[in-house]
């Protein structure tokens, strides 16, 4: 009879609580430990910051597919994790007893480790759909008196997809006010060019996405490292091939969108074993902890090393398909381990993305995510526009059903040859 914990509600996490709950024995319990009563769909945030979208658009309560699952939800942020006791301690003090634990919570956003970047500073995230209604706000005011807008992701941020996506978003509306002319854009990136994406590039994503910036009048700097932001100016620092300073910009802005850096969240910090230094979950090939086996990782929260450093800092981005396949390893990990059998299922972290443009899109398949690859292309068109809006309601409708994966999704993903195992 064990207790499975899930720390986390979001990409990963709910659909692990879903798999999770179709694996589990008759006598084992799912819990899903959330801080807040609801999933919202991150990856549409980009659309609330430029009022596309509502935050009811975008959001599911979580009592009633977690009911209906027979998964048990509890409401409330973790302060701490017991390794040693198999504890979880929650900000309420309560204590919550693990066989296991799967730790899906995200990062931590690290926005202090830059002098006023963040919605407590003087620039905006699409990061959570609270911080995108917080832009929403911000944008309104820019349409209304228009200004230069300074978009893109600071050094250590690793999820730069959105980044592209949000400047994207904003040149599209801006557009449609017929006010494009009016605002001068700067993106500014810590990868060493464009369309690097954390990945080295996927496909001819340097060409592609360069050719897109130049096509929409948006003016770049790599290899960039924010300084410190002011009110209305942004200090960056754009350095050369071997990280050394190179010129200094001081860019003046009235609407700014920066992606931050992330770490691991608080109740991990510092565990020996458990997390790198910079709190991220280390997991094995198995998804499992080394130091506390019945310990596991998924999504955004486990450490993954960049294949070859860059000049500026960059981390490795976790894309939705890629955090899917994370999670179909960990269930049938778990049930064998529960099984007293050895884990042998391996994420194939295989990645497919599409990324909205406002009115078309890009899209890339990467098998694997991380190269070498199996199958790597990148293509663009107003379908993936379309496909992008299909999936979010797909996506949607998959939480309040309380079905990680339809058989029709297995069928589409198994005629194109995508996998979430290892064969």
């Amino acid at each position: 009879m064990a207790h499975i914990i899930i720390l986390g509600a979001g990409l990963g996490g709910v659909p692990m609580a879903y798999e999770m709950k179709d694996l589990a024995g008759p006598d084992d319990t799912v819990t899903i430990v959330s801080d807040k009563d609801y999933y919202h769909f991150v990856p549409s945030n980009p659309w609330v910051a430029v009022d596309w979208r509502k935050r009811a658009d975008i959001t599911v309560p979580l009592g009633p597919p977690m009911a209906k699952k027979g998964v048990e939800l509890v409401v409330c942020a973790a302060k701490r994790v017991h390794p040693e006791t198999n504890e979880l301690e929650l900000a309420d003090g309560t204590k919550l007893i693990y066989d296991h634990l799967i730790i899906a919570t995200g990062p931590k956003l690290a926005f202090d480790e830059i002098e006023g970047l963040g919605p407590e500073g003087f620039t905006s995230s699409v990061c959570h759909i609270d911080h995108a209604e917080v832009a929403c706000d911000k944008w309104q005011a820019l349409t209304e008196q228009p200004a230069p807008i300074v978009v893109g992701a600071v050094q250590g941020a690793s999820c730069f997809g959105p980044a592209y996506e949000t400047a994207f978003v904003m040149d599209s509306d801006l557009r449609k006010r017929k006010i494009r002319d009016q605002v001068p854009m700067t993106f500014v990136t810590s990868e060493p060019y464009i369309g690097h994406l954390g990945l080295d590039g996927v496909g001819d994503s340097k060409t592609m996405l360069e050719s897109e910036l130049r096509k929409h009048h948006i003016n770049w700097i790599c290899n960039a490292k924010i300084d410190r932001v002011e009110d209305g100016l942004m200090h960056v620092i754009e350095c050369d091939e071997l990280g050394e300073e190179k010129q200094r910009h001081a860019l003046p802005f009235g609407y700014s969108m920066m992606l931050p850096a992330f770490t691991g969240i608080d109740a991990v910090r510092d565990i020996e074993g458990l997390v790198n230094p910079r709190g991220f979950i280390v997991i094995d090939k198995h998804q499992r902890n080394p130091a506390y086996p019945n310990i596991w990782g998924i999504g955004v929260a486990v450490a993954i090393a960049p294949k070859k450093p860059t000049p500026v800092p960059t981390g490795v981005p976790k894309t939705g398909f890629m955090i899917e396949s994370m999670v179909t390893a960990t269930a049938h990990n778990i049930r064998a381990v529960l099984d007293n059998q050895e884990p042998e299922s391996e994420a194939t972290w295989n990645a497919v993305c599409l990324a909205d443009m406002g009115d078309t899109g890009i899209a890339f398949v990467a098998m694997p995510q991380i190269p070498p690859r199996n199958v790597n292309w990148m293509r663009s068109g107003k379908w993936v526009h379309l496909a992008k809006v299909g999936f979010e309601k797909y996506f949607l409708h998959k939480i309040r059903s309380g079905v990680s994966e339809p058989i029709f999704e297995k069928f589409l993903m198994k005629m194109l040859n995508i996998d979430k195992l290892k064969k």
